[in-house]
């Protein structure tokens, strides 16, 4: 009796699904790949709902420290440091509307949301709207340049330079703060969500006019 070749038809479904993953893993490219899933989710405005909700109405979010915002800005002694490694004061954005976004490249989630980030940024970043996207990695800026180069983003990135403020304490990254001219936080979004939108884009643009 002759034997029956082996065919790859006769490895497992699970088992091929998990070479893949380990292949991905091993290489480095599975935080890109889940990113790349989740960018999907997000186009699908699955996850535009809350961030409309969240920045329509505030005050139902806010994280505010009535204490310091009513004298100075929350965060107003941290200390950042940009991709050329020239330390920057939080408190010099004082008087700009801040999107405030902490990230880390190993994220997958941060990953999904950045390119609509980058699509507000073209949009509405100016001299009285500032953009601080944060990374949280461990280590050197060197990983966190060579990321944003490789994807060709132009927002600003930044590392803490020194103790992160209290005020940006948060139980998930990503994690969106928006920061009003008199530096109050008046929004907080913690997850993945699409920003580029109307109701972000007028949200923005509507507290420089006031």
């Amino acid at each position: 009796m002759s034997k029956r070749k082996f065919s790859i038809k006769d490895i497992p479904g699970w088992a091929v699904m998990l070479g893949v993953f380990g292949i991905l893993y091993l290489t480095g490219l599975h935080t890109e790949s889940i990113g790349q899933v989740q960018r999907i989710l997000l186009a699908t405005s699955i996850k535009n709902a809350d961030v409309a909700e969240t920045l329509q109405n505030p005050d139902a979010t806010a994280v505010v420290d009535a204490a310091v915002a009513n004298t100075e800005m929350a965060g107003a002694s941290f200390k950042m440091v940009d991709v050329q490694g020239k330390q920057v004061a939080f408190e010099s954005l004082k008087g700009k509307v801040v999107f405030l976004n902490i990230w880390a490249t190993w994220c997958p989630p941060c990953i999904a949301e950045m390119p609509n980030i980058q699509k507000l940024y073209d949009k509405v970043g100016s001299d009285k709207i500032a953009f601080v996207m944060l990374s949280v990695d461990e280590g050197g800026m060197e990983k966190v340049k060579k990321f944003v180069d490789k994807k060709k983003y132009t927002f600003p990135v930044y590392k803490p330079a020194s103790q992160f403020p209290q005020e940006f304490y948060s139980n998930a990254i990503p994690t969106t703060f928006i920061i009003s001219l008199e530096g109050k936080i008046v929004a907080k979004q913690e997850g993945m969500a699409d920003y580029n939108t109307p109701e972000v884009v007028e949200f923005l643009q509507g507290m420089v006019k006031k």
